[in-house]
């Protein structure tokens, strides 16, 4: 690696608001710069290739995976793949610039334990288990056995919060962006978040 720099990792069930806070932070601190994820599924909604993910095929993921360029992936479900390109972090590295993550819990704890002392790993924890019910099924982007699967994976991945640096509960979500900052500005640079 050409220069060692900062992570931030948000990580939480499907619905529990990471992409929310993470929106509004990158809006905030000119410091951060989103870590685009590969994947194998295909685009939903307004998703651009290159922004929101790097849109790949199954083959190509798995090529890329052989030739160990993911700093972490899963299968997340059955048959879709999410990673983290060695590429992406250097890129970002290169303009001096902090990472910030919106991942699944388990690569979150994947790059928490690769990058341990550079990275703030962050927990986003929904009200209750009802509360990211409600919010996965209001989206209307999944049918009845995705949500199915989304529920159950939620229900484990709640279980991880204790081995994450902080749980951000988000209760409230204006709230939970304001603690969001402070924590993310104090991490970049300790204790001259004040005033900004």
């Amino acid at each position: 690696m050409n220069q060692q720099g900062k992570l931030i990792i948000f990580s939480a069930p499907s619905g529990a608001g990471k992409t929310t806070i993470v929106r509004h932070l990158l809006g905030k601190i000119p410091a951060l710069e989103f870590s685009i994820s590969a994947t194998t599924r295909e685009p939903r909604g307004e998703e651009k290739n290159g922004k929101d993910y790097y849109f790949i095929s199954k083959e190509e993921f798995l090529h890329r995976i052989a030739k160990k360029q993911f700093v972490e992936f899963e299968e997340v479900y059955s048959g879709t793949y999410y990673g983290t390109l060695r590429t992406e972090i250097d890129r970002i590295w290169q303009k001096g610039k902090t990472v910030i993550f919106d991942i699944d819990v388990e690569g979150g704890m994947h790059l928490k334990r690769k990058y341990d002392g550079q990275a703030l790993a962050i927990f986003v924890q929904p009200p209750s288990l009802d509360v990211l019910k409600e919010r996965l099924a209001g989206r209307g982007t999944d049918s009845p056995e995705k949500l199915h699967e989304r529920f159950i994976k939620a229900e484990k991945e709640l279980n991880y919060a204790p081995q994450f640096d902080i749980i951000l509960k988000n209760y409230d979500l204006q709230t939970a962006c304001e603690e969001a900052e402070f924590l993310v500005k104090e991490f970049i640079t300790p204790s001259a978040s004040v005033g900004r």
